[in-house]
């Protein structure tokens, strides 16, 4: 588990180091996700990839148990609210108002990107 762990890390650490080196305006733990995605595709496709964490769904474990406490990542943000409160005192409503936009571009950008794909693949598959 430890292992495994460990090669999640390795791929993120490599990822925030290829985004500074080649200052890429992308976040290193998405491009770390993309490194850990195509080494486990790797892996399944040739098999003699298939040694220490990568062997058994050691990596694949060891995310499910990160994963069933991803709740804790959020107390760090929930005390940064609560430390910053006099703040959300005086900015509330901007505050709100900036969410509730944001939550409404976003199912509207969500609801035109469906309707276009729904589109393309119709026109793809009736052919």
């Amino acid at each position: 588990m430890i292992a495994s762990i460990g090669l999640i890390l390795l791929c993120q650490l490599a990822a925030e180091v290829v985004v500074r080196a080649l200052a890429l305006p992308l976040p290193g733990p998405v491009v770390g996700l993309v490194f850990l995605l195509l080494l486990l595709l790797a892996r399944d496709r040739f098999g003699w990839l298939a040694i220490g964490p990568l062997r058994n769904d050691g990596v694949e474990n060891a995310s499910k148990g990160m994963l069933a406490h991803l709740s804790l990542l959020f107390v760090p943000a929930g005390v940064g609210v609560v430390q910053q409160l006099d703040m959300i005192a005086s900015h509330g409503i901007a505050i709100a108002l900036v969410l509730a936009g944001s939550v409404i571009v976003t199912l509207v950008a969500t609801v035109l990107t469906f309707l276009v794909t729904a589109r393309l693949l119709s026109m793809w598959g009736s052919r």
